[in-house]
């Protein structure tokens, strides 16, 4: 998909696309934002987004690495067996978004910690509902829309760029491919399409940093993941996979994923050919443990 840089100065009508019993969970309220010096304008929130395809992969780094590209030391990567962690790159086509046009974006994820306590491993993956801090940070978001780069660099502090992003099948896979603005390829997924098919209905916090305040914003999304797992990447570290799944190129937007020391053989690969989910505002009651 081609970025798009105009900006619609009113919101998409298309309120009947949001029928799922999902939606009714989430009622929205209306929040003015202020987009560029002269454009604001009033979306509901939380977002909500139907119809999304999500081809993810999660891939195993290096913890130093990863602990590294997190913005505060309190916030700590979750531990994985060998001195490693997880990098979680999910791909997104987003079909309806509430009030604005369709959309490709890529987010790129830390599973974490965030605040004081004991560095638990791996179990904050397994039983999230034990450690209140556990979320995701954002390292890395392009996404193929100027108007939700904007959203997402203003109301959150998100490090939304604006680039190509193409989304397509191939054989059995979901192939992602992000360009920079010269159309070099810097990031390619492949996700397989088959796999156990698994029911998610899922409520995470995802970290974010904006003008040195450190904000949570709660995201919510359901449907059937066809799971492919490859437990044994756990403990073989550096494994070669049986085929390359993961590209990452020379230019300048893929040097934070170079820098996580990625491993080559994927952890689990998760699709959804149509998913729902929300994502809503920063959580005004919440501060970082770590704050004043």
């Amino acid at each position: 998909m081609k970025p798009t840089f105009t900006i619609p100065t009113t919101l998409l009508d298309n309120a009947a696309a949001f029928t799922d019993p999902f939606f009714k969970r989430f009622g929205q309220t209306p929040h003015t934002v202020q987009l560029t010096p002269d454009l604001s304008k009033t979306y509901p929130f939380p977002t909500w987004y139907g119809d999304v395809t999500s081809a993810m992969g999660i891939f195993l780094c290096d913890y130093a690495a990863a602990h590294a590209a997190l913005p505060n030391p309190a916030m700590k990567p979750v531990r994985m067996p060998r001195g490693r962690a997880l990098v979680i790159l999910s791909c997104y086509h987003y079909e309806n978004v509430a009030g604005i046009p369709a959309y490709n974006e890529i987010a790129m994820t830390i599973p974490l910690l965030a605040g004081p306590g004991r560095d638990w491993p791996v179990l904050p993956l397994l039983a999230p509902q034990l450690f209140p801090h556990f979320g995701y940070y954002v390292f890395g978001m392009p996404v193929t829309s100027k108007e939700n780069q904007l959203r997402g660099n203003n109301i959150w502090g998100l490090p939304k760029v604006t680039h190509e992003i193409d989304q397509f099948l191939d054989g059995g896979d979901c192939v992602t491919v992000a360009k920079e603005p010269d159309g070099t390829p810097y990031f390619s997924l492949r996700v397989p399409t088959s796999g156990t098919p698994t029911a998610f209905d899922t409520s995470g916090w995802i970290y974010s940093q904006l003008d040195g305040k450190y904000l949570r914003a709660q995201t919510n999304f359901k449907g059937v993941f066809n799971v492919t797992k490859h437990m044994a990447a756990l403990w073989q570290k550096a494994a070669t996979p049986e085929r390359t799944y993961l590209e990452i190129g020379d230019g300048p937007s893929a040097a934070i994923l170079r820098s996580l020391q990625i491993e080559p053989q994927p952890f689990q690969f998760r699709y959804a050919a149509t998913m729902h989910s929300t994502f809503d505002l920063p959580q005004a009651t919440w501060r970082a443990p770590w704050q004043p």
